[in-house]
């Protein structure tokens, strides 16, 4: 169990994916230039490049961590992570609101 005081800690934002970029030697990754409404592109790194082609993320809204520390993949930092779920049978989908909302609005 978590408990609430660690739980609120986590930093939950909606965030616009802008670009999607192989990662070079590695058949799982992309590297996501995300927008979340600080004035400045993130860079994101994440596993779902078997699940979803390119043009399906370019624009898209999801829901990322956006507090948590950086984190070097594939030699690039990482900073956040984005929200799927994925089901027994290894389907995966992003996590999004249901509607269009800024970028950076909080999630909780």
């Amino acid at each position: 169990m978590v408990s609430y005081e660690d739980f609120s800690k986590i930093e939950l934002r909606v965030a616009k994916i802008i670009d999607v970029f192989d990662v070079e030697n590695s058949n799982k990754l992309y590297r996501l230039s995300i927008d979340v409404g600080e004035g400045r592109l993130r860079t994101l790194m994440s596993g779902i490049k078997k699940y979803y082609k390119k043009e399906e993320l370019i624009g898209r809204y999801i829901i990322i961590v956006a507090n948590l520390e950086p984190r070097v993949i594939a030699g690039v930092p990482s900073e956040g992570m984005l929200l799927a779920a994925e089901d027994d049978d290894g389907k995966v989908v992003l996590l999004a609101p249901e509607k269009e909302i800024k970028v950076g609005s909080k999630v909780g």
